[in-house]
């Protein structure tokens, strides 16, 4: 009863004084009303990213060709895609009105509106839209939101009411783009900047260099536009693949300084940061390839043409390095209004510094202990030229080895511990990690997916990232300033396969960089993103969220199917025949008593959708029987031990949660069978890709027991010749056994000769087989 007093008292209020209630009501309406009932999608505006408060109100504002657009307190602020937008819907766009516009869309800046930077207040009603905010980055993202509010009913062009506070949960918001795989139009940059602005995503990190090419003029050192900026030809298909084939055909380019600057002033004028990134000490083999002085061997070097680390790296103990270097960021840094310029600092081998006499040099005078401390000292050195620059250095988490120079923004990709242990150090952060934010990352299972670099990353598990680490207290979460996710180019040969990767889950992308966190709840995010399809239309966009998954469940006694897709039904087979309508519909796990082959398709208003889902679920005597590890897989193969005897072999992409892996180290498992059984044969899956740094074991040895007190050696194998997955399955002489126990010896450090020589091997291992 007292709330609906106070409800009432505000709501009178905020006729008398609609800018100072404004701000209690939605404070009112965060504490009566929990996060979910807010967020619910049929309630909701529709907005991505998810608001902070919204509360819907009566009727709506018809816009017409009379209505006028009033913009008071920013002179410069783009309406660009609102008029686009407006004039493909209703063929009009809105005349500008030099004073508030009764019954128009006002926009003002007012800085007495207690907003963060880049917040706004967004008031539709049936006599007009006003939009709030404290700066000009507020009045753009206000403007990006009532876009998404606009509705075209028959000739009708209106806004429903709403009042909407909101703000962003990080400062930092940002996608990474890879230019130097692969080139991209400047027309492909703009497309895509417009959509990040739309999304109220504001950084753009533009990684302009690698080994594989050059991407930035540089006047001062022309050769890196005519040597550095090609390479001779570019892999075809996978790295993994062995013998590495190539197209024989030269690959380059690279964006002048006036492109550059238009790109720039783009992205600025949408609210984007734009960071360059030119990669040091490692990744330079493009440099090499033009100016040979600036490696540790004097070459010859060329413009790599496949994808990886390579051990060329510029030359820490020579000073004509750190002259070059200068040199390109005198050029580098009036191009680019940011206080930040990326240096790289990652996957920088340290063999050709360990027998370089000027980097051992470099060392002793020093007072190095290290190569580790020399990459630090590098950094720390082109930190201090920067900073005299006027400018601050973002560097990978590899930059915290040998010790974090002064003032760096670390970003955190190899997982969360280089974020959580630079904010400790009272460092700033950008969350990127490679398992939640490489969007280069398969986004479905299905073997007609276009190649991508490996891994599984579907848009749920974008979504359900959270940047914040738990583990940091208070004071230290204050450093961990935003969240990025990044586009890496190696299969990405064209703008076309650059986007399916990108969207959508550069949009869950922003929703988590943006919206609270309590705000958030995948089911709504998904019906707000299909009600979005049409901001998305122009784009080559994925619509893998919807594919069916499937998991082995029940300990291996059933298989669960399911999807994201609204009202739509699952058919399935299990005779190997393509489902149709006249196929069993699902309605809960399928029992699965014997091998068999899952077929399932996805069926909306009688039609199929999307592409056809097929699993082998393989039984044996194994299947669902507990598994115990001597030693727990590591990184993104962890997985739990039962995976190993769910009857769900690891694919060929390594990417489908099957496969256990373990960086140098050995591999024992013990499976008991549950009671003493006859066995003719054993064996198990490994991976043998060795671009991939994954060897199969130098022995694979299996024993059998009654008792686990006394193990018979039933069978052993040295040679893995297939490139891929080796099945070892073996057939052995009848014996009695209870037990079955599986060791596979890692070969530990990669010898000469191979591709990341000197570092752990993966050893890779799946589906345990006994019959």
């Amino acid at each position: 009863m007292v709330k609906g007093f106070m409800m009432m008292y505000l709501l009178n209020q905020f006729l008398l004084d609609r800018i100072k209630c404004v701000a209690l009501l939605f404070a009112l309406v965060v504490q009566f009303f929990p996060a979910e009932v807010l967020a619910q999608g049929h309630r909701g505006s529709g907005i991505i990213p998810k608001p902070a408060v919204e509360i819907k109100q009566t009727g709506s504002f018809i816009i017409q060709k009379t209505t006028r657009l009033h913009i008071s307190g920013s002179a410069k602020l783009s309406t660009s895609f609102f008029d686009q937008y407006l004039q493909d819907l209703s063929g009009f766009t809105l005349s500008r009105s030099h004073k508030p516009a009764a019954k128009g869309i006002n926009l003002m800046v007012d800085a007495r509106l207690k907003l963060k930077s880049e917040g706004y207040l967004l008031d539709v009603s049936r006599k007009g839209i006003t939009i709030k905010a404290i700066d000009e980055k507020g009045l753009f993202y206000g403007l990006q939101s009532l876009v998404q509010l606009i509705r075209k009913n028959g000739k009708v062009t209106s806004v429903p009411a709403y009042r909407i506070q909101d703000e962003p949960r990080f400062a930092y918001r940002g996608m990474h783009l890879d230019v130097a795989r692969h080139l991209f139009s400047v027309q492909s940059i703009k497309k895509w900047l417009d959509m990040l602005a739309f999304y109220k995503i504001n950084t753009f990190h533009w990684h302009l260099t690698d080994d594989q090419g050059w991407r930035i003029e540089i006047k001062q050192y022309p050769l890196l536009q005519s040597f550095s900026a090609y390479r001779k030809e570019t892999l075809i298909g996978h790295k993994r693949t062995n013998p590495h084939r190539f197209d024989g055909k030269r690959y380059g380019g690279y964006y002048t300084q006036e492109e550059i600057k238009d790109i720039v002033a783009y992205a600025s004028a949408r609210q984007i940061t734009t960071i360059p990134e030119i990669e040091m000490p490692g990744h330079a083999q493009a440099v090499l390839a033009a100016y040979p002085n600036l490696g540790c061997t004097g070459g010859p070097y060329q413009t790599a043409t496949y994808w990886g680390v390579f051990d060329d790296v510029f030359c820490a103990g020579n000073e004509e390095t750190f002259h070059f270097l200068e040199g390109v960021l005198d050029e580098v840094i009036p191009l680019f209004p940011s206080a930040y310029i990326h240096i790289g600092g990652d996957e920088c081998p340290k063999n050709r510094w360990h027998n370089c006499p000027k980097c051992q040099k470099r060392i002793k005078v020093e007072k190095l202990n290290d190569e580790h401390e020399l990459q630090a000292y590098f950094i720390a050195r082109m930190e201090r030229y920067l900073n005299a620059k006027g400018k601050k250095i973002i560097g990978w988490d590899e930059i915290l080895e040998g010790g974090l120079a002064p003032d760096a923004t670390v970003m955190s990709w190899r997982g969360l511990e280089g974020g959580i242990a630079a904010a400790k150090l009272k460092h700033d952060v950008i969350m990127t990690p490679e398992k939640f934010l490489y969007l280069d990352y398969y986004q479905s299972l299905y073997k007609t997916e276009q190649t991508a670099a490996g891994g599984y990353l579907p848009l749920k598990k974008v979504y359900d990232y959270e940047p914040m680490p738990a583990e940091l207290n208070a004071e230290e979460q204050q450093y961990i300033k935003g969240v990025q996710a990044n586009v890496w180019s190696e299969y990405l040969s064209d703008a076309s396969k650059a986007e399916y990767m990108i969207f959508p889950r550069v949009i869950a992308l922003a929703e988590i960089a943006w919206s609270r966190q309590e705000n958030k709840l995948y089911p709504d995010f998904l019906a707000r993103l299909m009600a979005n399809e049409r901001f998305l239309k122009h784009l080559n966009y994925s619509t893998a969220f919807y594919d069916i998954t499937g998991e082995s469940v029940n300990d291996a006694k059933a298989f669960a199917l399911s999807t994201d897709l609204p009202n739509a039904e699952i058919r399935y087979t299990l005779n190997d025949k393509k489902p149709g309508l006249s196929s069993t519909k699902y309605s809960g796990p399928i029992r699965i008593m014997q091998s068999a082959r899952i077929k399932a398709q996805l069926f909306k208003a009688g039609k199929p959708v999307g592409k056809m889902f097929e699993q082998a679920m393989v039984k044996n005597m194994a299947t669902g029987k507990k598994v115990t590890l001597a030693h727990s897989g590591q990184g993104n193969y962890n997985i739990d031990a039962q995976r190993l005897t769910n009857g769900i072999q690891g694919s060929y992409l390594y990417n489908n949660g099957e496969w256990l892996g373990l960086s140098g180290g050995d591999f024992e498992a013990l499976v008991d069978l549950g009671e003493e059984k006859t066995i003719r044969e054993v064996g198990i899956n490994t991976l043998n890709y060795q671009w991939q740094k994954m060897h199969p074991p130098k022995l694979l040895l299996i024993e059998v027991s009654t008792d686990q007190q006394v193990y018979k050696e039933v069978s052993r194998q040295t040679v893995f010749s297939v490139e891929g997955i080796n099945a070892a399955l073996h057939k052995i002489t009848p014996i009695k056994a209870r037990y079955i126990r599986i060791k596979a010896s890692n070969i530990g450090v990669i010898p000469d000769g191979f591709y990341g020589a000197g570092t752990k091997a993966w050893l890779m291992l799946d589906e345990i087989i006994v019959n």
